[in-house]
């Protein structure tokens, strides 16, 4: 057969069938990312209800109102109790939401402006613990990265129809909310 004449013969290759699993970067399944998101979810929200606890009502060793209050008036915050109040009340209902998915921006961003101030009162006694503020900027980190990504899938946002998509821009929001909040707090920091 000449060389510019057409080929009567099939190809030769079989058809690849599509994936029924779509993958992730590198191949990783899309539900390791959410049950990632889901983890650092719950253990930051849980840790920060349970500080919030310690505020509000003493459990797990914590001061109540009065002692926090006592702490946030040697730390330099007017109204001693007020703050206390607030602050056991973010990080209470800030952790369970963040814990639970539920308008996962605003519940990040709400730990993060809390945690700010924890970073401002510890600043000076180093990085590491037991003076140092490495668990205060682990956890405003952690929630930032919550408030930046989202949920996940495993979450109350998903029955949102606002926040069921969630959009960086979100995320940039609260977390400029968050640290604008904090910023106002620490005005009235003597």
């Amino acid at each position: 057969m000449p060389s510019g004449s057409p080929s009567t013969t099939a190809p030769t290759t079989t058809p690849v069938r599509p994936s029924r699993v779509t993958l992730g970067p590198a191949g990783t399944s899309p539900h390791a990312y959410d049950v990632g998101l889901l983890l650092l979810r719950l253990a930051l929200g849980l840790t920060m209800a349970a500080h919030g606890s310690q505020k509000l009502f003493g459990w797990f060793g914590g001061g109540g109102i009065d002692g926090t209050g006592q702490f946030f008036t040697m730390s330099g915050y007017p109204a001693g109790n007020a703050m206390a109040v607030v602050a056991g009340l973010t990080e209470t209902l800030g952790g369970l939401a963040l814990a639970v998915g539920l308008l996962t921006p605003l519940a990040g961003a709400a730990i993060v402006g809390t945690m700010v101030n924890a970073i401002a009162v510890t600043w000076g006694g180093g990085f590491f613990a037991p003076k140092g503020n490495e668990y205060e900027l682990l956890l405003t980190a952690g929630a930032a990265a919550l408030a930046l990504t989202g949920p996940g899938r495993y979450a109350v946002d998903r029955f949102l129809p606002v926040l069921r998509a969630h959009r960086l821009t979100y995320g940039v929001a609260a977390v400029v909310v968050g640290l604008a909040t904090a910023g106002v707090i620490l005005l009235l920091r003597k």
